[in-house]
């Protein structure tokens, strides 16, 4: 499977143009505004109309979340390789795409509708840290909660977050192979 299919929607045709319209409010109003009457009004049709095509919401939120994990995938893949600029990469797209980060890391991992794009998602941080997965891990659980932080304000007023990212991920990406234990 090539990188492009791994990070190509999934689904039926309308299940993609759904997935588009329901993108497009959680883009533009946030995760609260994604309703079946919403997306059936984007789409121009009856939101009874929607459930030919989805059993339920949870499945147009399976879609989005399989959507911007790909999304994610591709963002992660666009700088270099190193650790920094994976770390980087995660960080500018998480505060770029604030609604789709919360679809793709802050809702409950809904790994069968996913498939194969976790994958893809996670290579990135895994290979940045030398295929280690528990570092990898680590590295996301880090990038995660600063992120989280940031997104949120809960930084002091006048603190140096591009130095506590590389502080971080210096910290999390440091090869301890060589560290006595």
């Amino acid at each position: 499977m090539s990188e492009t299919d791994r990070s190509r929607p999934v689904g039926t045709e309308r299940q993609r143009d759904i997935v588009a319209a329901a993108l497009r409010i959680l883009i533009s109003e946030g995760p609260a505004a994604v309703t079946m009457r919403r997306v059936a009004a984007e789409l121009g049709i009856q939101a009874p109309s929607l459930y030919k095509h989805v059993t339920d919401k949870g499945v147009v939120e399976e879609l989005l979340q399989q959507h911007a994990m790909a999304e994610f995938g591709v963002a992660l893949r666009s700088g270099g390789r190193a650790p920094r600029d994976v770390a980087a990469a995660y960080r500018s797209w998480a505060l770029q795409n604030p609604h789709l980060y919360e679809f793709a890391v802050r809702r409950p991992m809904r790994h069968d509708a996913i498939g194969a794009t976790e994958q893809f998602a996670a290579e990135p941080l895994i290979e940045a840290v030398g295929g280690d997965r528990d570092r990898a891990l680590a590295l996301l659980g880090l990038a995660h909660g600063l992120v989280d932080l940031e997104l949120n304000d809960h930084f002091p007023r006048g603190t140096d977050i591009d130095a506590i990212w590389r502080a971080g991920v210096d910290a999390m990406a440091a090869d301890r192979s060589s560290t006595p234990t």
